[in-house]
């Protein structure tokens, strides 16, 4: 079996957007999934951490990047990066995906950018915003595992091949308001808890927008990548052959 690259042999470019720690668990896992990715999905990525400090400096600092992945982390040193990285990716129509903080930052910045809702904040980096998109949950997910029910005809659902799924949390914040304007602006919630809170969303029209409050990738132990985390790589293959310069005759 071959690798996946694009037809001119380029590899995928991936970009990690958070504060890179080694207490993170989820900044611990990316590794193994880089590499079972290669081993098991021949899906072969090009993966560069970028410090959301560093992507508040330099404009446009995900573009040229076939993949854009917005990991948990929060609070962000640098809010103001990791928004302009979003947008980046949602504007540019480079394949996004965003887990537990990248999920929260996603609405938020859907919500400034789009929906024209410019004062929205996120309680843990402005804990006295008069209008807070994201809000403290009011029983904290730190550490637990839920039922997430997916929409039937949803990217979410086309991934999992299931109406229903049971995920790994490690948040303590969540969307509370303004969830209709987002909608009616565009942006699909796909996927609830049981209590009906909004745990997944997507932009139809976009080559590959998926954000979760959940993280998928802490699935299992790392060998066996998240259907999520595999249709990201598998965006980026993508996007890398339709992006490639096409070989020039000798």
């Amino acid at each position: 079996m071959t690798k996946n690259t694009a037809p001119t042999g380029r590899t995928a470019r991936l970009a990690l957007v958070g504060d890179r720690s080694p207490n993170v668990v989820s900044h611990t896992r990316i590794p193994l999934l880089l590499d079972a990715l290669a081993e098991r999905d021949r899906l072969v990525l090009d993966a560069y951490w970028i410090p959301s400090e560093e992507a508040a400096a330099a404009e446009g600092a995900v573009r040229g990047f076939d993949a854009v992945w917005v990991l948990p982390g929060s609070p962000y040193r640098s809010e103001a990066g990791v928004l302009a990285t979003i947008r980046t990716a949602r504007e540019e129509g480079i394949p996004f995906l965003g887990t537990c903080g990248g999920f929260q930052h996603a609405l938020l910045e859907y919500a400034r950018h789009v929906c024209g809702l410019t004062r929205v904040a996120h309680a843990e980096n402005d804990p006295d915003a008069d209008d807070p998109l994201i809000e403290p949950l009011a029983c904290s997910l730190v550490g637990h595992e839920a039922e997430v029910t997916v929409e039937p005809g949803s990217l979410a659902e086309s991934l999992l091949s299931s109406g229903r799924t049971v995920e790994r949390y490690f948040c303590a914040y969540g969307p509370t308001r303004h969830l209709d304007t987002l909608r009616a602006h565009g942006l699909r919630f796909s996927g609830q808890d049981p209590d009906g809170q909004m745990r997944i969303a997507e932009l139809p029209g976009h080559p590959f927008f998926l954000a979760t409050l959940f993280q998928p990738e802490l699935t299992g132990d790392g060998s066996r990548p998240h259907p999520f985390v595999r249709a990201l790589a598998r965006a980026a293959v993508e996007h890398a052959a339709r992006t490639a310069a096409p070989v020039q005759p000798v």
